[in-house]
């Protein structure tokens, strides 16, 4: 059992998706053009902004998105699709388009970050696919991304392995690396996608020794005495006492993993200074969050880690919805918008196409949304979000992770400077239709 859709990305899905489309077979739904959005309707709480992450997992995973031999008989022996319905997914492969934001983009309540046109039939098994990645990543990525407008320039090295599923951890990892934090503790991170990793030693190594000073004399000799010693095992000052006689005043650094940082941090500082230790970087660690950061980069800090405050970091709430479907299976049948009308879901029918509209000074003021089957080619009303990433099942651009990287770096300064602020607040401005009065306020009404 454990080798069923080994390779195969078609099985991270719900069973529903595969009622959806056996249901549309019988309706003959299922092989119109349609097309499907993913946003968020708001932002959590007090957030300001959003970053879009996960786009390269996307586009691999829509690669292997094929039911194999073993899955197909699965379906069969629990029942689970009709003979039909088995037949047509034993040969599926998408062959549809998918257009998105750049990885690492800002966005906003409406911002349609990927857009998926297919077939129904298609389209509708990637719901859970798309959301899950899309929810996770950028649910890293925009906590990241508030830590690092709060550590101030500090370098932020993520370690939030031990507090999450084992394969999540590699991919929040690499959200945090684009959303700008400075390298990672997991070595798979590292590996796979070229995320500089950093890591000493821990507090079970020091327990393991007769004395501290050990611990310290032989973590020196194997790392050099440009390494960073964990000082907080007992006592603090003891312990930045024992880790500048164990390296000497050369050492590369210390770290505080728990304790009052507010008064730790500038005693350290001060300790280290008097022990002639003056450019040994003082790094915290320990549950912080970018309210601690905020706080704490104020003082003396050179760095800090951040692990079970990231993993745990409030859902985007992504939603996967049909905005537009044709009324036959010809193929140059019109789309026609559709959209949920229930309390509190609604949204804009139709394929959207935004822009975003900057000022003089090159700062963001605006997100516009056009309806429409084509992009508004001419009197655009500001810079394109979206770009084609696949054509008729195929990738078309693919971008690398050091790409993603800086180019969030470049589009978050577009935003002005207060709506950087890590203080609860609206969001700096919502996806909104270009010049249509009765639309907007169909979209704010909830």
């Amino acid at each position: 059992m454990a080798e069923l859709g080994k390779g195969s990305t078609a099985f991270r899905t719900d069973q529903y998706e595969v009622g959806n489309l056996q249901g549309a077979l019988e309706s003959r739904v299922a092989s119109r053009r349609a097309v499907f959005e993913v946003f968020a309707r708001r932002l959590p709480p007090g957030r300001r902004y959003g970053v879009f992450c996960g786009l390269a997992r996307v586009l691999d995973d829509l690669s292997r998105f094929r039911f194999t031999d073993a899955q197909v008989r699965w379906l069969a022996e629990t029942g689970v699709a009709d003979e039909r319905t088995r037949r047509l997914l034993a040969g599926q492969r998408f062959c549809g388009d998918v257009w998105a934001y750049r990885e690492g983009e800002i966005y906003f309540p409406y911002s349609p970050v990927l857009t998926v046109r297919a077939t129904f039939g298609e389209a509708v098994l990637l719901e859970t696919i798309l959301l899950s990645i899309c929810n996770w990543d950028s649910g890293v990525a925009s906590s990241a991304a508030r830590m690092v407008t709060a550590a101030r320039g500090r370098p932020i090295i993520e370690m939030g392995t031990r507090r999450t599923h084992e394969d999540a951890a590699v991919d929040a990892a690499r959200a945090a690396y684009i959303a700008g934090f400075g390298a990672t503790s997991n070595m798979e991170a590292g590996f796979r996608y070229g995320i500089p990793v950093r890591g000493t030693a821990a507090h079970c190594f020091t327990l393991a020794h007769e004395d501290e000073l050990a611990a310290f004399e032989a973590q020196v000799a194997t790392q050099g005495p440009g390494t960073t010693l964990l000082v907080d095992t007992y006592d603090v000052e003891q312990g930045i006492r024992n880790a500048v006689a164990a390296a000497g005043p050369g050492l590369g650094g210390i770290r505080i993993d728990s304790g009052e940082l507010l008064q730790l941090v500038p005693f350290a500082r001060e300790l280290l200074d008097e022990l002639g230790a003056t450019e040994t970087r003082i790094i915290l660690t320990g549950g912080l969050d970018e309210y601690a950061m905020d706080e704490l980069s104020r003082g003396p800090v050179d760095g800090f880690g951040a692990g079970e405050r990231l993993i745990h970091h409030p859902s985007p709430g992504f939603v996967y919805k049909l905005v537009a479907i044709a009324d036959s299976d010809d193929p140059a049948a019109p789309l026609r918008p559709v959209a949920k009308t229930s309390t509190g879901k609604t949204n804009l029918g139709g394929q959207k196409w935004a822009y975003r509209e900057y000022d003089s000074q090159g700062l963001a003021v605006a997100e516009h949304l056009l309806v429409g089957e084509e992009p508004a080619l001419e009197a655009a009303p500001g810079e394109a979000l979206q770009s084609q990433v696949v054509a008729t099942g195929e990738t078309v651009l693919a971008r690398s992770i050091e790409e993603a990287r800086d180019y969030h770096a470049r589009t978050k300064m577009r935003l002005p400077p207060h709506e950087l602020s890590i203080q609860a607040g609206p969001p700096a401005m919502v996806a909104r239709p270009w010049s249509s009065r009765a639309a907007d306020a169909e979209l704010t009404r909830q």
